[in-house]
């Protein structure tokens, strides 16, 4: 039976598509720096062993703010010697916004490398809202970003697209683009958040300069700050509004929308949904 190995294994993305695999009867094995069999981008001695006996691997990289395109080299160089076959890279939409960022150079890296290779591209995840940087803050989201609209994805279809394309090998060589249903603003998102809890949730745009004063306060590195307020000016502009229908080209289904996503997992914010 072939086995998996999930970089990046206890992140938002990993520890789902893990549970999909193991689920559907695979094997699958989800390293990081915190799991019995560790990987760690840093400490290339843990490489070998964790990919030992793969056949094929998802790949998160090491973050957004430095240049990781030679790691990767030499990841893919110890992976095909292992006798991996085939690597699926999740990477971001909005790639285009930042060329010759850190995110783009490990996409030409991963294509001139020596397994074959699948490139998923997601729009911002609805999770953002419960799990990262849009969550509210005292009932606030506060962003950059004005009335610009995204096509959020959940990350629960993420996974399934990335469980589908490491398993069943049908999307070799290909860069599949993936988003939500359709496009909402900020105020929207806040707008159903609120509808469908309790809890008192705005949306408050940011200017970019007070928004880039923030993160270097809380010691973001400068490579993060400028890929990310890339992919925001994106969203702002409207740049990065379009749906992409790599979910229903994969999954053979419509993505989740916003509101379906918000109802599942309302109690993020802490509340019930409201059932009246």
């Amino acid at each position: 039976m072939p086995a998996y190995v999930i970089l990046g294994g206890t992140g938002k993305v990993g520890r789902r598509l893990t549970r999909l695999l193991e689920r559907d009867g695979h094997r699958a094995r989800a390293v990081s720096r915190r799991t019995p069999i560790r990987f760690d981008w840093s400490d290339d001695s843990t490489w070998s062993s964790a990919l030992e006996g793969a056949d094929g691997i998802f790949i998160v990289g090491p973050g957004s703010a430095t240049d990781w395109s030679e790691l990767l080299h030499r990841l893919l160089d110890v992976a095909a010697e292992a006798g991996v076959t085939h690597a699926v890279l999740l990477s971001a939409r909005g790639v285009e916004f930042h060329p010759g960022g850190a995110v783009d150079m490990a996409e030409r890296t991963l294509r001139s490398g020596p397994l074959m290779w699948t490139i998923l591209r997601p729009a911002h995840f609805a999770q953002n809202f419960t799990e990262a940087m849009f969550a509210p803050v005292d009932g606030r989201i506060v962003a950059p970003v004005g009335d610009g609209a995204e096509p959020f994805i959940d990350v629960d279809d993420l996974a399934e697209v990335a469980a589908v394309v490491l398993t069943d090998r049908g999307h070799d060589n290909k860069t599949l683009a993936l988003s939500g249903p359709e496009a909402i603003t900020f105020a929207d998102a806040a707008d159903t958040l609120r509808e469908i809890s309790s809890a008192p949730v705005l949306f408050v745009d940011e200017a970019d300069d007070a928004h880039v004063d923030r993160l270097r306060a809380a010691g973001t590195p400068e490579g993060y700050i400028r890929w990310r307020m890339a992919m925001l000016r994106g969203i702002r502009s409207g740049a990065d509004a379009y749906t992409s229908d790599g979910v229903a080209h994969v999954l053979g289904r419509p993505a989740t929308t916003f509101r379906a996503w918000a109802i599942r997992e309302a109690t993020h914010l802490g509340v019930a949904h409201r059932t009246e």
